[in-house]
């Protein structure tokens, strides 16, 4: 039986989350420049997002380059700012053919102005898409994603717009970049690394970790099956027990 068939549709986790790690390694290894691996690696994020159409994902959240990634050099984030809008434009077509919306979180200001536009462009086209909502974290912090939130509460309980007792779970979730996706169910990180990198802090509280040691150039179908897989033989217990849940 093919991987693909052995995944069971009402398992599949609503949404995945993956911090795509590994490209700078693989050029290295390979002897060629660390852009080598980020221009690879564009395969395994079109691969990534066509599987994930295909078994019924709903939500598709994508680490592409975090608030310390600013910090890296500036050769390298412009061939990163680049790949960007050149992928953008080239893959227009797949997230329409395939009823994709792309959506965005993190500080995007910051990103050029032509990443910006391109980024815009594409968000407006796809935004009547319903099949799968694929989400790319640009510029993006956790902690600076709570630290907003929590400004913009407070801002609402000083005002008078909103009490202190009022405040829960609920409120924190609708100040954040992802008001309107689900929790993650599931978040993997390829090339071996087992850390979170200030990614969805708040998001994958009850998330299921997938830890593989590919790097993401050489990250294909059958590897995000893999992980679906090992999601589903999981038992999410949120804080019962095994009898609670049975």
């Amino acid at each position: 039986m093919e991987i693909k068939e052995r995944i069971k549709q009402g398992k599949l986790p609503e949404h995945i989350a993956v911090i795509m790690d590994g490209n700078g390694r693989w050029a290295k290894n390979k002897g060629l420049l660390r852009a080598a691996g980020h221009e690879k690696g564009t395969t395994s994020v079109r691969e990534t997002v066509e599987i994930c159409a295909e078994i019924g994902i709903e939500h598709l959240t994508l680490f592409a380059f975090s608030t310390e990634n600013w910090n890296r050099p500036r050769i390298e984030i412009k061939t990163l700012m680049k790949l960007l809008v050149s992928s953008l434009k080239k893959e227009i077509d797949t997230l329409m053919d395939n009823d994709i919306r792309l959506t965005a979180i993190g500080c995007l200001d910051n990103l050029p102005k032509k990443a910006q536009r391109e980024l815009n462009e594409v968000i407006d086209k796809t935004s009547k898409n319903s099949m799968m909502t694929l989400n790319l974290a640009l510029s993006y912090g956790a902690r600076e994603e709570l630290l907003n939130g929590i400004k913009i509460i407070s801002q609402k309980v000083k005002k008078g717009d909103l009490k202190e007792s009022d405040i829960d779970e609920t409120t924190v979730q609708e100040h954040l970049y992802t008001f309107n996706l689900p929790d993650v169910d599931l978040l993997i990180r390829t090339s071996g690394e087992q850390r979170i990198s200030n990614f969805l802090l708040w998001q994958i509280a009850y998330a299921e970790l997938y830890f593989t040691p590919v790097l993401w150039p050489d990250f294909r179908k059958e590897n995000l099956l893999e992980a679906v897989l090992n999601y589903q033989k999981r038992e999410r217990r949120f804080g019962k027990t095994s009898e609670q849940l049975n």
